[in-house]
């Protein structure tokens, strides 16, 4: 089998192209999520990788499972000012019981004096206050790295339903791999590893929140609701802008 050669750090143009993303997803296509992910990880097929944890309903899957195969990985968290208290505090439970190598990322002080001084914009535009909050600051930090790792699963929301496990990150034009790893898991298989592994759950889930953002933007969602429902509601939104190509700067 034909293996992607660990990425030259010097090397100029496109880190990874459509191809290469394609080569990896057959790869390891029939594979269990445990073997193609330790190969990837102590192989170095994707170069220097990072994952990028929320600290949501769910997030203790994935970083449990690259925590048994590779502590070192950083584990980039958007400290967006905006959270719930909940969502820290299992944050600093999971980095301390999984020997997690947490990495939170700020927005620029700079920007928030400009452009959201009052600490509202999220009131008034959602998308605005993700771009300040969420994707400037992750941007700035992904630049160093080849690919990063996300939590997205097939059975979140129909804009996630047909994502591969390997795709090229279209924020920007470095060629950086998106990687999947609970794509194809649904919410029995994750239940079933928590409870296999005590994961401990995130306090928000068993009061109605199976999908946790900032907390003036998340609400609990209804029985029969997709899970994330509850995300932004009322607007004609449905990702913070880190997971889709980037827009146009916002005035």
């Amino acid at each position: 089998m034909n293996q992607l050669r660990a990425i030259d750090r010097l090397d100029t143009g496109p880190r990874f192209t459509e191809h290469d993303a394609i080569r990896l997803n057959r790869m390891f296509r029939g594979s269990e999520t445990e073997e193609w992910l330790s190969a990837v990880l102590r192989d170095g097929l994707a170069g220097d990788i990072v994952i990028v944890s929320s600290f949501g309903a769910e997030s203790a899957a994935l970083l449990h499972l690259v925590s048994q195969i590779d502590r070192s990985v950083p584990v980039l968290f958007l400290e967006t000012g905006k959270h719930f208290p909940e969502t820290l505090a299992y944050r600093d439970q999971l980095a301390e019981r999984l020997g997690l190598n947490l990495v939170n990322l700020y927005p620029e002080l700079e920007d928030l004096k400009q452009r959201d001084e009052t600490g509202l914009r999220w009131s008034y535009d959602p998308d605005g206050c993700c771009e300040l909050r969420k994707v400037r600051p992750l941007a700035k930090a992904l630049a160093s790295y080849d690919a990063s790792l996300t939590g997205r699963k097939a059975f979140q929301s129909s804009t996630r339903a047909n994502l591969p496990r390997f795709e090229i990150d279209t924020s920007d034009e470095q060629g950086r791999l998106k990687i999947n790893p609970l794509i194809d898991w649904d919410a029995d298989r994750i239940a079933a590893y928590f409870e296999e592994h005590d994961l401990p759950r995130h306090p928000l889930v068993e009061r109605g929140f199976p999908s946790i953002g900032c907390s003036p933007c998340t609400r609990p969602v209804a029985e029969g609701e997709d899970p994330r429902a509850g995300r932004w509601a009322g607007w004609d939104k449905v990702e913070c802008g880190i997971h889709k190509p980037g827009e146009e700067p916002f005035l």
